[in-house]
Parts: structure tokens; sequence; C-alpha cells
């Protein structure tokens, strides 16, 4: 592989709970991790227990009374915040006060950003942090199960060293936040493949939103329909992303692998298999480009842990079976047990040849109109997020993180809409 990969977990990012039929469940990271040590992926990465976000790192792209909003709310308190709720978006429904919120985003968040500065000093060529990829929230406000938004503050941190980013997010939903954040500027060009039209969340996405002032062409959308399948996303993916790299000329790369775009999710409506979601992967890490993976939405949590341990595989160049190991939390992928569920679905492929040609064609027509490879003037850098240090990473390297906790009782069924039992069916 010849690929040195920094890896970052923290045990505890698993064990918060948004509430009862939520489709967001933290407990997928527990799975995923679990099935990386069990197929010995750990072995070829340096595994590291992230440090915490803080309020300050927060600060950096969202705005004071939001992080201290954040910072402070909880179960308890929420009836003292109620004036704050509604201009912050957190409410009992996509975005709940749940216990531990300020705790979960800084787990998620410090494995981004630290992430972001172990390749800007070329420690590593590649960094994932599954936990990550939460590409919705807004600078004040919580959005789609999004309250901090780590790769926004990632990039900033990327931005330090890096003249030009390259975000590519194959979520199933649009990447509204992270696009709206670097929306003029041409420091970061951002390229989002998703689900666009009937009203899909976030409604955002369409062809016509390129960026503005000095970012104008650096937004790059790519509006799909129902049912696409491997071939065809492929049949996009490449060309656009091959136009991209040729055009801009990245130094950095960060690519959200939302798993919601998998055939079968809870919330999603593509066809695609882990072959071709991972394609994606093995493709942008062709280009040798330090490249930042994040994990980010999906929503039935036995083919998410799947997809980031197949994808992960992949990044560390390993084969792996698809007989799944023996693990902690080996009844949730009965009756099959293997890596490579069946994810075809009834969703009819709407995406035409014609459909996806024409999308293509003025894709590349707004790429044509870039300036090539933007410059930018030298300056003094700022001082990192994270202060780097050797004899603070050697202690903090966790090379066999176990789980071996299970999850509490209500995270099963809780009614007929929640589906989160479902490694007993039998699908």
């Amino acid at each position: 592989n010849g690929k040195r990969v920094a890896y970052f977990y923290d045990q505890n990012v698993g064990n918060f709970y948004y509430g009862a039929n939520h489709p967001m469940k933290p407990h997928r990271l527990a799975l995923t991790h679990n099935l990386i040590l069990h197929y010995g992926l750990y072995k070829k990465m340096a595994v590291y227990h992230p440090r915490r976000a803080t309020a300050d790192d927060f600060r950096k792209f969202h705005s004071e009374d939001y992080v201290d909003f954040i910072s402070r709310v909880s179960p308890d308190t929420v009836q003292q915040w109620s004036d704050k709720l509604s201009r912050f978006n957190v409410n009992g429904d996509d975005c709940p006060v749940f216990e531990g919120l300020y705790d979960f985003c800084s787990l998620y968040s410090g494995g981004s950003i630290e992430g972001a500065v172990k390749l800007n000093h070329g420690l590593c060529d590649i960094a994932v942090n599954w936990g990550g990829g939460l590409h919705h929230a807004r600078k004040d406000e919580a959005s789609g199960f999004c309250y901090i938004n780590d790769i926004v503050l990632a990039i900033i941190e990327l931005l330090k060293y890096h003249p030009r980013v390259l975000y590519i997010d194959i979520d199933i939903h649009h990447g509204d936040a992270v696009q709206e954040a670097f929306y003029i500027t041409d420091r970061v060009m951002t390229v989002s493949f998703h689900k666009y039209g009937n009203n899909f969340f976030p409604g955002t996405g369409n062809l016509s939103e390129i960026g503005a002032k000095t970012g104008k062409y650096y937004s790059l959308n790519v509006p799909l329909q129902d049912g696409i399948d491997d071939l065809s996303y492929e049949s996009i993916f490449k060309p656009c992303i091959q136009k991209v790299m040729e055009f801009y000329r990245p130094t950095a790369i960060v690519l959200q692998c939302g798993a919601d775009s998998l055939g079968c999710d809870r919330l999603g409506c593509f066809n695609l298999s882990l072959k071709g979601h991972g394609e994606c992967v093995t493709y942008v890490k062709s280009f040798n480009i330090p490249t930042l993976v994040l994990g980010g939405g999906g929503y039935t949590i036995k083919n998410v842990a799947r997809c980031w341990t197949y994808e992960t595989a992949l990044i560390v160049g390993e084969e792996i079976s698809n007989e799944l190991p023996f693990n902690d939390y080996f009844e949730y992928f009965g009756p099959d047990f293997q890596l490579h569920p069946d994810t075809q679905t009834k969703f009819e492929n709407l995406n035409t040849r014609q459909y996806l040609d024409d999308i293509k064609a003025e894709v590349m027509e707004n790429l044509r109109s870039l300036q090539h490879a933007p410059g930018v003037q030298m300056q003094e850098i700022p001082p990192d997020l994270v202060l780097y240090s050797d004899e603070e990473d050697d202690t903090q390297r966790d090379v066999r993180q176990k789980q071996r906790g299970r999850l509490s009782q209500n995270e099963y069924y809780d009614d007929d809409r929640d589906n989160e039992g479902d490694y007993m069916d039998s699908d």
C-alpha cells in the first residue's frame, strides 16, 4: 500500500443516544470500530485516541453565542434555554438536546481537527475519522442531526498549510453547510454528489449553485435522481473528479463518505453497493494527495459498519474476507454474516444516460470557466488548533481499543417505526 494511515477513535463516541425513534445512532461507530479490530486492520494504521475539541476550536467557525449555547444546554436545563431553541434550530425532532451533546461534538470534531494537523505536518498520508463528516451544521445553527461542523473546522486547519483544498461529498444529502462556508473563496472547492428534488433534505445543491465572488465556479453540484446504481454513479463520479483534479490541482482533499447513499439505507433512495461506494474512495486515493477521510450519514447501522470497515481496508490496501469475523456485535449482521450484503432496492434508476450526460456536460462547462489552480500569497502560519507533540502522541496512541459493551435496551425497537433492532431481521 505504501500509505501512512492515521486512524482516530474514542471508545466513548458510540455511547451517545439521540433518543427513541431518532435515525441517527452514534452506536454505529462502535460497530465499525469493532469490525476494524476483528479484521486486524488496526495493525496497518497508527491508531490514535483523539484530543477533544474545545469551545475555542468551535469558535474558529461557529458564532460565540451558538457555541455558548451548545456547551451549556442539557436535558436538565433545556427549559432555561427555551428562547434560544428555535433560534439555533435545536428541537425535539432532527436536532434534539440529548445527554452529553457537547461532549459528543467535542469527540467527533477532535478527530477531524487532529487528522488535519497530522496531514499538515506530513505525519500521515491519509487520516481517517469515521465519527466526523457532519456536513449540515451551520455557523449559528444545528441542522440535519449535525451540531458542530467538524468538516469546516478541519478545512480551516488545512488552509494554514495548503493553498487549495478540495472537498468531495458522497453522502446522499447535499453538503450544504460546507458549501455555504466556502462559497465566496477559491481556496476551497466543494464537490457534492447527492439526491436532489421532490423536497429531499436539505433542498439545496442544484447545478446553478456555483459559488460567488472570488468563489464563482468553485462550488460544483451533481444533483442525482432516485435509484442510481454503481455503474451510473461511477460514470459521472470519475470524469467529474478527474477534471476537477486537472483544473483545480488541490494540495489536500477532504472526502466525506456518508453511507446513506448505499441501497437499503433507512433514509436513502439510491442503489449503491459497498463496492460501488468504495470505488469512490479508491479513485480519490489514487491521486496520492494528502486526504482526510470522514464519515457522515448512514442510518441502517449494520451496513454503515460494513461500508466503513470495507473502506478502511481499501485505504490501507488490505483484502479482507467476505465472511465477517466473529465480533462483539456479531448478531447484528445476520442472517448472512457477510461483509457485502445485498443492497438492491425496489427504487428504479431514474438517472438515464441522457440525464447524466447533460449533467456532466454542464459540470465540465463550469470547470472550463475556472482560473487554473489559483495561488495564494504566503503569510505567517497561525498556530495549530492542536499542538503536536511526539511524546504526547506516543502516550495517546491506542493500538487496540476493545469495546465489550452492548447497547442499552432503549437502543432496540421502540416501536414499529424504529428499525434499529434490525440486526434481528432476515433481510
